[in-house]
């Protein structure tokens, strides 16, 4: 009995971890089993969006990873970084000349979708961009 409960618990922990696409292109340990991704589009260019991101970044946390991603069809940048023991990844993609989008992304350490956390830096990134 003991052995067939461990083979169930064990075949359910397998089934629910998984995989979770980070918006810099990698992958982490997690589940996704609740939205961890907050997007919002500016009337900005994408170096005066990556900025205002990067800032919003730094005064609440610590900015860990600065990148481009150079295999898309669009100009793509992407950050990464821990803000309130949270993993943040943001990527900020020009659509067109005048408009950004922003996708921002939080998962806390156990792997868990944060989209309070995502909401909340989005919307300093978009206060950034209005002062």
């Amino acid at each position: 009995m003991k052995i067939k409960f461990l083979v169930a618990l064990a075949a359910l922990a397998t089934a629910v971890a998984g995989c979770v696409h980070t918006e810099n292109g990698g992958h982490m340990f997690g589940t996704k089993l609740s939205q961890d991704t907050v997007q919002g589009r500016y009337e900005r260019p994408m170096d005066e969006v990556f900025q205002a991101a990067k800032d919003v970044i730094t005064v609440n946390g610590v900015l860990t990873t600065e990148s481009t991603l150079h295999n898309e069809t669009n100009a793509v940048k992407t950050l990464e970084g821990r803000v309130n023991q949270r993993e943040v990844w943001v990527r900020v993609e020009s659509v067109d000349p005048k408009v950004t989008a922003v996708w921002v992304q939080a998962r806390t350490s156990r792997w868990e979708s944060d989209i309070a956390e995502a909401h909340e830096l989005e919307k300093e990134i978009a206060l950034k961009l209005v002062r």
